[in-house]
């Protein structure tokens, strides 16, 4: 995003943020994601679908957690179409299940300008502290290895059929993701040009 200038939008971060400010979408989201599970379609549809109304999507947007359903996926064709617009990119960066589990159950997050720490891959200086704020680190309830592994397997079900769709329509980009960081991050760049 920071390279390409594009909006960056996380549904995610989407989630965490109407689940901050007890929005109704807020508070319907956070029943699932407690437990490790998917959040219904027409909650995450309606989510990303107010944030693309937004004037920093309208000279493009890159998705992040989204579409992870086949309903998910016409229904951003449908409105994308609606306003003459279409995805250029599906970017499936493969990873082994066990890998994800380590990766994300080793996140912390800074509780106050959320800054992104990894016990091995990026630890803070000091353990949890922030090296930006000093201020304390926070893992999240899902970045357990037990709802982790419940959301893959639910994700990985899902996966499949949305990998066909958008190789079916010549948009799909596959990465290998389980090498150096740096390397995925130049093979996901070069993905990305043109």
């Amino acid at each position: 995003s920071e390279k390409t200038g594009l909006a960056h939008i996380s549904s995610g971060d989407l989630f965490r943020e109407n689940i901050g400010k007890n929005t109704d979408l807020g508070k319907k989201a956070k029943e699932y994601v407690d437990q490790g599970l998917l959040v219904p379609d027409e909650i995450t549809i309606t989510m990303i679908m107010d944030r693309l109304s937004r004037p920093d999507t309208e000279r493009g947007f890159m998705l992040d957690g989204f579409p992870r359903t086949m309903q998910q996926a016409k229904a951003l064709d449908e409105v994308l179409a609606n306003g003459g617009r279409t995805i250029d990119r599906a970017v499936y960066i493969r990873v082994s299940t066990d890998e994800l589990v380590n990766r994300l159950a080793g996140r912390w997050t800074c509780s106050k300008c959320q800054a992104i720490y990894h016990e091995v891959n990026q630890p803070p200086k000091q353990a949890g502290v922030c090296d930006n704020c000093g201020s304390t680190l926070a893992q999240r309830d899902d970045d357990k290895p037990g709802p982790i592994r419940k959301r893959i397997e639910v994700q990985l079900a899902n996966l499949e059929p949305l990998v066909e769709y958008y190789r079916g329509r010549g948009r799909l980009v596959e990465i290998d993701g389980a090498g150096d960081p740096d390397a995925v991050t130049r093979e996901l760049e070069r993905s990305l040009e043109g």
